[in-house]
């Protein structure tokens, strides 16, 4: 059994695949305690994997997003497995403190300061700009690293560091911004 807060469909809003419809499977608990976690995942329903796929198979699209809370510390390759079978495509969205299934098709880590990475491929890095030192997250490995404005509040800062630091692409909630639900 799997702790589910939520599963939904909707548009990823943020990161490389911004735009893409996707069903949202969202995890309850973490192993971290942010300051900007726009998140509450305390609560949750007990599911077991073939409820999961029945849910998600309820929406027309391919992509398939884990999130939580920390979905690393629910997935395993049983259930990765089981969302290949039926058509998914796997995206993960975590802290990257737990090491993940290999077959998941897309990682985006969002690495959060003295945490220890124990993701072993990672696809997107996205970093929440508070004003932290963000330079060490440019040595993680990844085909895109992504800087974004925390819960959209601090939008023109992050446009001029990044001005100034190519190495990062701005990353927008954009579900916030226009009021996706």
């Amino acid at each position: 059994m799997r702790k589910i807060n939520e599963i939904f469909y909707s548009l990823q809003g943020e990161g490389a695949h911004a735009g893409t419809p996707a069903v949202f499977v969202r995890f309850s608990g973490c192993n971290l305690k942010c300051i900007f976690c726009d998140t509450s995942h305390e609560s949750g329903t007990e599911m077991g994997d073939e409820e999961i796929i029945e849910e998600v198979c309820k929406y027309p699209c391919r992509m398939v997003i884990m999130t939580g809370g920390e979905p690393g510390l629910w997935i395993d390759d049983a259930l990765v497995d089981l969302l290949h079978k039926a058509g998914k495509y796997v995206a993960v969205e975590t802290n990257g403190t737990q090491v993940l299934p290999e077959a998941v098709d897309w990682v985006t880590c969002s690495p959060k300061e003295g945490t220890v990475l124990r993701v072993r491929h990672i696809d997107e890095v996205k970093v929440v700009y508070i004003g932290q030192d963000v330079s060490p997250y440019l040595l993680i490995e990844a085909k895109e690293h992504f800087l974004q404005p925390c819960s959209c509040q601090n939008t023109e800062e992050v446009i001029e560091y990044i001005k100034k630091h190519p190495q990062w692409r701005l990353s927008l909630q954009t579900h916030k911004l226009i009021n996706i639900p």
